[in-house]
């Protein structure tokens, strides 16, 4: 069957004429006239052995051979398409495609990216910002970096850091009239909220920590709420009231003033969640993937000895 064939422009031809349901308009997709299309459609029909359309003086459908067909034959040249892209990236060696989740990206990665680029002269970074899991089969992604519990079969996931969350605001907000000398002062500013479920584990909250503060008289409605840690981190930074800062997320914003920490007070997250750098496992042979990989590895440790060296402090 292999060895008879016609070929992948015949499965072109069939899969614009499916896509569309229409000779003429599959031509003018493929640059070829009706008449081409309809000789390529004919090759495989005889190869197979049955009809792939019903046609009638007014319409076009495919035959259930023809949806079988259509299914597997779109499939496979997409596959081919996103292969063959690949192996261009990789041979030019300066393309890297990164998909990270929008807080980890914009207070993290982001900053960081100079630091790589000198590293990596003429390097072509383009970043994905996205929250959902990656399928490196299907997508045109060479790096993902994930917060989760590790598990992505058929992957290499190597763990980047795991959070704790505290206190955090701009030090303007800190005042004669509001000070933050002890957790009830809390009470007298406005708080800000991260509204985010763990996958069903508890993620550190302002309830939370105001409990393990000794303080059981709190209205956890109150305030600001977003959903995003970005977002309340930013809020901090504006000075519109305290936020619950993820301590690698809010590193660079406290070693820069931004942000300052009133308490030291911690509550860590979930220990089965934790940051991952994910990528695919034959990734040896994509020289850039593996320099973004070792990089990005030695910054998160970097990361977490400027966290642990300001908790010390």
């Amino acid at each position: 069957m292999i060895e008879q064939f016609p070929g992948l422009r015949s499965l072109r031809a069939f899969d614009a004429a499916a896509g569309h349901l229409s000779f003429t308009r599959a031509a003018e997709e493929i640059g070829v006239t009706p008449a081409a299309i309809s000789h390529q459609i004919k090759e495989l029909e005889d190869v197979i052995g049955a009809p792939l359309f019903i046609r009638t003086s007014r319409s076009m459908r495919l035959t259930r051979e023809g949806e079988i067909l259509h299914t597997a034959a779109h499939d496979s040249l997409e596959t081919l398409s996103r292969a063959l892209f690949r192996i261009k990236r990789m041979e030019s060696g300066k393309q890297l495609r990164v998909s990270a989740t929008p807080s980890l990206a914009a207070k993290w990665l982001v900053p960081r990216l100079d630091r790589f680029l000198a590293l990596q002269p003429g390097a072509d970074v383009r970043i994905d910002v996205s929250s959902t899991l990656v399928d490196f089969d299907r997508e045109d992604i060479d790096v993902a970096i994930r917060f989760g519990e590790g598990r992505y079969p058929g992957l290499r996931a190597d763990p980047l850091f795991q959070d704790s969350v505290f206190p955090v605001c701009s030090p303007r907000i800190i005042t004669k009239e509001k000070p933050l000398a002890t957790p009830r002062d809390l009470l007298r500013h406005q708080l800000i909220h991260l509204d985010w479920d763990a996958n069903g584990a508890p993620w550190p909250n302002w309830k939370m920590w105001m409990q393990a503060a000794g303080i059981r008289d709190f209205d956890d409605k109150r305030g600001l709420h977003f959903g995003q840690t970005a977002l309340t981190v930013q809020a901090a930074i504006d000075g519109q009231g305290v936020a619950l800062g993820d301590s690698n997320l809010v590193a660079d914003d406290l070693a820069a003033g931004r942000l300052v920490k009133p308490f030291d007070l911690s509550l860590r997250a979930p220990k089965q969640f934790a940051y991952y750098l994910i990528t695919r496992p034959n990734s040896e042979d994509a020289p850039m993937v593996m320099a973004f990989r070792d990089w990005c590895i030695a910054e998160a440790r970097e990361t977490e000895r400027r966290d642990s060296t300001t908790n010390a402090a």
